[in-house]
């Protein structure tokens, strides 16, 4: 009896912990979503407005932009990372497309966007080879680029906006297809192909890989330098593209385009589950990331809370988000 007695405890203390364990881990898992959906029905109440169709192809239309950074976000990161550049990027992407593209003696569309994108890439492969090869901590480095990048935009404008853009160039930002604008489809388009490429090539597990132990990498024969330099190179291509749509949006390039992106790309990550500390995290996860950071800008604009106030909710979010990580890691240990 007295053995019975001890024993049936221990299977209901057994069980018990079962099903906090299950309970974490649906916590862990789907936890964004939950977050999502609490969010949207909350502001749904707050506002009649918000729910309408209307006002949701706005907001998926408004977190294209901000989604493609936070996809270049992800690569950086997820190989331990950090680029505070890809605002900057954006601008300095977008006015030299504008430049191009702008006035009756200008370019086609097709040569401003491969001027956008291969700007883009050459200010992303600078962060890449400053961190990789010549290991100034990715903070440091795009930190610089953030103002490089910013003074390349202004000298190259003159500090004035660049109006009158070819109307293909235009389409890129303004256009429809199947009644769904095409920055939308770009953005789609761009979240499948980085699911595919993390999710089921060498190259992804290889960012897995180092962004988790760069140490164990090297001895595992992983060209660490390369896959580093890489990731900043893919966050370069996807702030140019980027810079691109806003500037055909907005029908003009502005020098001032971009100014504190950054601050909701590394949101978006970051809420999206991705460590700061690499290795860990998903594209899925940053799509919601950015599904959030949108629908909560959205939400507050139609309040009419003023932007400074968007400012240190958005601030508190990510440190409540990396908080989380950061006891999430210390529970697995």
């Amino acid at each position: 009896m007295k053995t019975s007695s001890t024993s049936l405890p221990d299977a209901g203390t057994g069980g018990g912990t079962r099903r906090r364990v299950d309970v974490a881990q649906l916590a862990r898992e789907y936890g964004i979503v939950i977050a999502l959906v609490v969010i949207v029905v909350a502001l749904s109440f707050l506002n009649p407005y918000f729910l309408t169709v209307q006002n949701i192809s706005n907001i998926f239309l408004q977190i294209s932009i901000n989604g493609l950074l936070a996809i270049g976000m992800t690569f950086v990161m997820l190989a331990g990372g950090i680029d505070l550049s890809v605002g900057s990027v954006l601008a300095a992407a977008g006015i030299v497309a504008a430049g191009l593209v702008s006035g009756d003696d200008g370019h086609g569309p097709i040569v401003g966007i491969l001027a956008g994108l291969g700007m883009g890439a050459l200010l992303g492969a600078v962060n890449g080879g400053l961190v990789a090869y010549l290991r100034v901590p990715a903070f440091v480095a795009t930190l610089g680029m953030l103002s490089t990048a910013r003074g390349i935009t202004e000298v190259y404008s003159g500090g004035m906006p660049i109006p009158d853009l070819a109307d293909g160039f235009i389409d890129m930002g303004q256009g429809r297809f199947l009644g769904i604008t095409i920055p939308v489809w770009i953005y789609l388009l761009c979240v499948v192909i980085s699911v595919i490429v993390t999710r089921t090539t060498r190259f992804g597990r290889y960012v897995y890989a180092v962004g988790g132990n760069a140490r164990s990498a090297v001895t595992s024969g992983i060209n660490t330098k390369l896959i580093v330099f890489a990731t900043f190179v893919i966050s370069g291509v996807l702030a140019g593209l980027a810079g691109m749509i806003l500037t055909a949006r907005t029908t003009s390039g502005l020098p001032q385009a971009g100014i504190g992106y950054e601050l909701d790309a590394i949101a978006a990550v970051v809420i999206g589950g991705t460590s700061l500390s690499g290795g860990v995290g998903t594209m899925i996860g940053s799509l919601f990331g950015a599904l959030i950071i949108g629908v909560i800008n959205n939400g507050l604009d139609l309040m009419g809370i003023s932007s400074f106030y968007q400012h240190i909710i958005k601030g508190v979010i990510i440190v409540g988000a990396v908080l989380f990580d950061a006891n999430a890691r210390r529970e697995q240990r």
